[in-house]
């Protein structure tokens, strides 16, 4: 599935970073619509640099959305991650505290990923998992939506 803009696309982006394996971190920015990976990093911690460089790369790579949404992690609440959506004029848009279903679609992102790939190779270093993720991204992003 490629990613165009269209009527729908593009038009609201999430944000969530989880714990994958016992030893680092994912995040990722997907389109709300077609439920593509736009951007992605791995870190040891959750620190809101690699969720900064996240979001400027799909800015980057995609234009803008018109609604962001993300949950209410520090990582997301402070000034250089709101600083960024605010300097591209993008509607913030947070979750309720304890909402998880608010963004249900990178939830299930995470446990696809985990199940697919992380699980199965046992990733034992950060380098590998990001090896791992660059093969595998590709593959989830062409899948069939739903």
């Amino acid at each position: 599935m490629g990613i165009d803009r269209c009527e729908m696309s593009l038009l609201v982006w999430v944000i969530k970073s989880a714990r994958i394996g016992d030893f680092c971190y994912l995040v990722v920015v997907m389109d709300w619509y077609s439920r593509c990976v736009l951007s992605w990093r791995v870190s040891n911690s959750l620190h809101d640099e690699f969720c900064v460089s996240a979001l400027e790369e799909a800015l980057r790579k995609y234009g803008q959305p018109e609604i962001f949404n993300t949950d209410q992690g520090s990582q997301y609440t402070g000034s250089d991650f709101i600083n960024v959506l605010k300097g591209h004029h993008i509607q913030i848009s947070m979750d309720g505290k304890g909402r998880w279903a608010d963004n249900i679609i990178v939830e299930r992102f995470f446990r696809t990923v985990k199940y697919d790939d992380i699980f199965i190779r046992e990733y034992k270093t950060i380098p590998d998992v990001r090896e791992g993720l660059h093969r595998y991204m590709p593959f989830y992003n062409k899948r069939p939506s739903p």
